[in-house]
């Protein structure tokens, strides 16, 4: 758990996955991000999987991470599409591998899918040591889907469960990064993302048990954090 009264610039930076996932990406807008990264110190740039090569080149000297989003936002792909997505990322220079689960399995309650799918994914990270998070997108899920998920994931281990892609019908919500904390323990850490648009929000995110916040808001939130420790 983050202790939020020992937070200071360099170790809420470290927190953020600083996000840019549009699909009209130019190359002047991942320059920005990995410049943004780079000054700031974010722990990561959060992109989709093509650009990957690009970032790593734009992040070299740096201890940015290159993260690559895998079957986003939708996660309608199949394991061996996801798997091999994955592997490309990765060999492009992805330091970490953000996947969307296949949502309609998890629905379908076919949880067998969906642990097959994570190991799968998980062990291609393991193996090239390249972190894994797990995207569930909570909006579309009940509440003890979401547990259900989340029990697989401690059984599995992927580095980090993640609440949203951003992309569905709500974000991350304080209630499911608790739900999700509570289920994993200290086996997984928690990744909050989608809607997290400032230090209150962020703040509770981090409260709940989230350890990663995924945001394309990182530099107003980080501003508005330090005018909070100067009043």
């Amino acid at each position: 758990m983050i202790n939020i009264n020992e937070l200071n610039r360099e170790k809420l930076c470290k927190l953020f996955d600083h996000t840019y996932l549009k699909a009209y990406a130019q190359q002047k807008d991942f320059e920005r991000l990995c410049d943004e990264a780079r000054q700031y110190g974010f722990m990561m740039v959060a992109i989709n999987s093509a650009p990957v090569a690009l970032c790593k080149r734009l992040l070299s000297g740096s201890d940015v991470h290159v993260g690559a989003a895998i079957a986003f936002p939708l996660g309608q792909t199949s394991i061996r599409s996801k798997c091999e997505e994955t592997i490309e990322a990765i060999n492009n220079g992805a330091d970490e591998i953000d996947y969307v689960i296949n949502i309609g399995k998890a629905k379908d309650h076919d949880y067998d899918y969906i642990k097959k799918e994570m190991e799968a994914i998980v062990k291609i990270c393991k193996e090239r040591s390249v972190l894994s998070k797990v995207i569930f997108e909570n909006c579309y899920l009940e509440k003890e889907e979401i547990r259900q998920l989340a029990l697989i994931a401690k059984e599995v281990k992927p580095d980090f469960i993640k609440t949203s892609t951003g992309f569905g019908t709500s974000g991350a919500a304080v209630e499911d990064v608790r739900l999700m904390k509570e289920t994993v323990g200290d086996e997984v850490k928690v990744k909050a993302a989608g809607g997290i648009r400032d230090w209150p929000t962020c703040k509770a995110m981090l409260e709940a048990g989230a350890e990663r916040i995924g945001t394309s808001s990182s530099i107003k939130i980080l501003e508005e954090f330090l005018q909070e420790k100067i009043i």
